[in-house]
């Protein structure tokens, strides 16, 4: 029988960043080899899963009546047990079928999650990780595998700001020590400004238009901050309320206007953040300044609009899309690491 040393050696650990928009997984001494939405394709009417992720992805709004296509998480959290646990297995199968000696042992598995999340919600990630073919399963606050993964000095005795933006959730933490001296955790990010571009094209040009066309002119014409954004345009197409074709040209202004409401909430949760900072910490922010990761915090001047609102230095880390599942890797390689700072 094989000693639990020798078990341990012949599994692969992977991280995973369980995120709302993508799913990111991270084996150790590969580094991140997967990279899919967090979507699922499934059939109605035998309720058998069709696709996962980038496939999934392009079937949207696509299918006909028969085939639903999910997000099966929903601001950070799981929303839908069953095609949760569908969607991990299927990654964790699809990574560790092709790694050594893989057909050995279960993988031990470390996810990043919301550091808002609450005790039912914990253990119906652990749950379905485990379902799903995990061994152990150890859960991370997304904002302190940000942190890691920006390469912030978090062991040390002084105050480290990270904020992070998801897709489903925006959480800014103060780190010392290797631990959360503070968290902060609204479940309003990327997602959100896709929503809300939605709707003001709805309202005010009556027209409809679907969440990968949002998802373009975010990107395309997005800004937190008045730039020269404003005055740059973008043809789309969509449906009018007659239910006919109908394309027209937007400015960026409007965009920048219609995202207001979500950039400021996110501001907002920065400045309660920086209020509730114990003094000593807070002075270090002072000097550190604030680190921005996730890809909802690539919003066009979102770090300058930051600047302005707290009079501090705001910087982004290395590489924002994958800081998360970064952290949760460099977290792989130091049992201890993961002990300090996973979720009881």
């Amino acid at each position: 029988m094989l000693s639990a040393k020798l078990f341990g050696f012949f599994s692969n650990d992977i991280g995973i960043d369980l995120g709302t928009a993508n799913t990111i997984v991270f084996v150790r001494g590969k580094g991140i080899i997967l990279s899919e939405p967090s979507i699922v394709s499934i059939d109605e009417k035998t309720g058998n899963i069709i696709a996962v992720g980038k496939e999934a992805k392009e079937m949207i709004g696509k299918t006909p009546p028969s085939v639903r296509v999910v997000r099966p998480l929903k601001d950070g959290v799981i929303a839908d047990f069953d095609v949760t646990q569908a969607m991990l297995k299927y990654f964790i199968k699809k990574v560790h079928s092709n790694l050594p000696m893989a057909t050995i042992a279960r993988p031990r598995v470390i996810i990043g999650v919301p550091s808002g999340i609450t005790t039912v919600e914990k253990r119906a990630v652990i749950d379905a990780a485990r379902q799903a073919g995990a061994r152990e399963v150890y859960l991370i606050a997304e904002p302190m595998a940000a942190a890691i993964g920006s390469g912030l000095p978090i062991r040390e005795p002084g105050g480290n700001m990270i904020v992070d933006i998801g897709g489903g959730t925006s959480e800014i933490a103060v780190i010392s020590l290797s631990g959360l001296v503070l968290s902060y955790s609204i479940r309003t990010a990327g997602d959100d400004m896709n929503e809300a571009i939605l709707q003001y094209l709805k309202r005010q040009h009556q027209i409809l238009i679907g969440e990968q066309t949002a998802e373009k002119i975010k990107i395309q014409l997005g800004s937190a901050y008045p730039t020269e954004r404003d005055e740059e345009t973008m043809e789309i197409s969509g449906r009018d309320i007659t239910g006919m074709p109908r394309g027209i040209q937007i400015k960026g202004k409007e965009i920048r206007e219609a995202l207001e409401d979500v950039v400021g909430a996110i501001v907002n949760a920065v400045r309660t953040a920086l209020e509730k900072t114990p003094p000593e910490l807070a002075a270090d922010i002072v000097e550190r300044g604030i680190v921005l990761a996730g890809g909802g915090s690539l919003l066009y001047g979102l770090d300058q609009r930051l600047r302005d609102e707290t009079s501090l230095p705001v910087s982004y880390c290395e590489e924002p899309l994958t800081a998360v599942a970064k952290g949760i890797g460099d977290a792989l390689a130091d049992i201890e690491l993961i002990k300090r700072v996973s979720f009881e």
